[in-house]
């Protein structure tokens, strides 16, 4: 039996040898998936935080929606003492968009985010991407024990998606009434003017979806729109000016 074993194992080195071959004379990237498999390295908060720059002997890393990067070729920036080493060591996704720095600020939760804030941090991770090596996941919020996307990553994903839609809407809607020209001088009053119209405070209409909060900008109306609902006059303006003081 063990002379039988034996040789069907040598029978089946040379097929599995001409497989291979057979696939990488069809141009399967067997480099590329080595690399891809490396880079599956899968880290736990614990084994992470050994990353925050005090080991020189540890390359730096940092966590951003559960992608680990190595910014050790940042290290004037990342590591001990540097203006970013809060980053090191952990994923501190809330903080790329809060400015909280310490304590619960350092947090990987965007409970409560807008939908502008969650794709800020989605277009960090792509930074990080592009001027980073990426080198595993982060188990946990974002990716579980076999590093596969949660659902709270792809409702992350799902929400900056519809951030950058709305976004994309608003810009076009403001496309069709021109903004106002706008002069700001340190230490005096700023001023907005309109070359064809006059200008009027306007509320934008897609921003309570994106950001949670109402903001206006300034528009140039003609005269004959100057009756719509919803248009502000500055404090101060004359009705027909077509230069405010702000």
């Amino acid at each position: 039996m063990a002379k039988l074993i034996n040789r069907s194992s040598f029978v089946a080195l040379p097929v599995f040898v001409a497989l291979i071959a057979l696939l990488i004379a069809f141009g399967f990237p067997f480099k590329s998936y080595l690399v891809s498999l490396r880079q599956q390295r899968l880290f736990t908060a614990e084994e992470l935080s050994l990353y925050n720059g005090t080991d020189v002997n540890l390359p730096i890393l940092l966590a951003i929606l559960g992608s680990v990067f190595d910014v050790t070729k940042g290290k004037s920036h990342y590591g001990i003492g540097g203006g970013y080493n809060h980053f090191a060591g952990r994923d501190a996704s809330r903080a790329f968009v809060s400015g909280n720095f310490t304590g619960d600020g350092l947090t990987d939760s965007l409970r409560g985010l807008s939908s502008s804030e969650v794709k800020s941090i989605i277009e960090w991770r792509e930074f990080y991407r592009r001027s980073y090596k990426f080198v595993g996941k982060l188990v946990g919020r974002y990716y579980d024990i076999q590093g596969n996307p949660t659902k709270y990553l792809k409702g992350v994903e799902a929400k900056a998606a519809r951030g950058a839609q709305l976004l994309e809407k608003q810009k076009k809607e403001e496309a069709k009434q021109p903004s106002c020209n706008s002069r700001w001088s340190q230490g005096e009053d700023g001023e907005v003017w309109c070359d064809d119209g006059f200008p009027r405070l306007v509320q934008r209409p897609q921003e309570i979806a994106l950001t949670g909060k109402m903001s206006k900008r300034c528009a140039c109306f003609t005269e004959d729109q100057l009756s719509q609902q919803g248009l502000e006059v500055y404090e101060g303006c004359d009705y027909l000016s077509k230069t405010c003081r702000v």
